[in-house]
Parts: structure tokens; C-alpha cells; sequence
């Protein structure tokens, strides 16, 4: 079952957001499903970046964001695997063990960028199910 850190979200997301979310998992599931666990992480996203191609969702990859602290800003700051349409950020992973750094890392990008939703989808996990953690502010 997909976990989600925020089960008592105050604003319900858009049906754009709810649509994508739900094509996010199919392509997820569909491409774990095909290729299995224990692939490197940059054939995982190649897959992606195809999928969602193919369907015409609008997506950045590897976008990279300024990280400003009072006057210093670093303009190296964050690189996000992936952004779609503009409101949903996805990190990919393919680790053996969950990392829950990942959690705050995401969060920390959520933030950092203004997004609302964002989702880590590690496909080392045996079912792809398992591997999809949905964090939201």
C-alpha cells in the first residue's frame, strides 16, 4: 500500500494533481512490473521520462533550484529528479534499504520550491507498491 506521511491534509489536492497522481503510480507499477527490482536507477528514470512522453505529460528533469539563506544564495542549491507539470516532484530511487533522510529531503524540496505534493518511488522494493512513499504540505 502506498504510505502517506500527511493523512490529514487541509486542502484537498486538484483533480489535475489526483489524475496525475494516479498515472504517476500506473506508470510506476507498469514499469516495475515489466523490468523488475535491481536495475540501476538511471534505466528506472529513462523508462519514466518515456511513459510520461508518451502520455503528454509535461515533466522537467534533473531541474536544478537555488537554495537562498538570508543574502547567501547557492545557486547549486537542490537538483530534483523529476517535476510534473509543474506541481509534482518525484525522486527516484533504487537502494536495497529505505533511507528515511529521503523523507526529509523531499520535504525539504517541497518547500524549497513551493510545491505541495511530492513522491520518492524506490524500485529496488520487491513489490512497486511498497516502494511509493507520498509526502505532502
Amino acid at each position: 500500500m502506498i504510505q502517506q506521511v500527511n493523512p490529514n491534509e487541509t486542502k484537498p489536492f486538484s483533480v489535475n494533481e489526483q489524475n496525475l497522481t494516479s498515472q504517476l503510480m500506473h506508470i510506476a507499477i507498469s514499469i516495475h512490473r515489466i523490468l523488475g527490482p535491481g536495475l540501476m536507477v538511471s534505466i528506472y528514470e529513462k523508462c519514466f521520462c518515456y511513459e510520461l512522453t508518451k502520455r503528454k505529460i509535461p515533466f522537467t528533469m534533473k531541474q536544478q533550484f537555488p537554495v537562498i539563506y538570508g543574502d547567501l544564495v547557492f545557486e547549486e542549491g537542490i537538483r530534483i529528479d523529476l517535476i510534473i507539470d509543474n506541481l509534482i516532484v518525484i525522486q527516484l530511487k533504487a537502494e536495497e534499504d529505505y533511507h528515511p533522510i529521503w523523507e526529509s529531503q523531499l520535504l525539504s524540496f517541497l518547500k524549497l520550491t513551493g510545491k505541495r505534493l511530492g513522491y520518492i518511488m524506490n524500485f529496488k522494493s520487491p513489490l512497486m507498491k511498497d516502494g511509493i512513499k507520498r509526502l505532502s504540505l
